[in-house]
């Protein structure tokens, strides 16, 4: 959290490798992700299914978090590591609604 009160933002974003990124915040911390178990649902498969769609990651600082060209974006708290995915909240289901592969 940011010294305000609200929720760091994104401030800068660096593809490591396929799926994995470093990320900066506004309130000084920054980590390594590796998002592909993050990448399920219509918005997000694209990206897993294509590493260099995945890489035109960028940060869009009106939103405070980061964005690709097909329209999905992460919830910067999330990202910051301050709360977990919806999906990952509701483990009693399915992140994929019940649907296996």
């Amino acid at each position: 959290m940011a010294a305000n009160g609200e929720p760091a933002s994104v401030i800068s974003v660096e593809v490591v490798r396929d799926f994995v990124l470093r990320l900066s915040f506004s309130d000084g911390t920054s980590r390594e992700l590796d998002l592909e178990g993050n990448l399920w649902g219509p918005v997000f498969e694209p990206l897993r299914d294509d590493p260099a769609l995945f890489a035109q990651v960028r940060v869009d600082h009106e939103l405070g978090t980061i964005v690709w060209p097909n329209g999905a974006d992460m919830d910067p708290v999330v990202l910051h590591g301050s709360a977990e995915p919806a999906w990952k909240e509701n483990e009693s289901g399915s992140r994929r609604s019940g649907k296996s592969r």
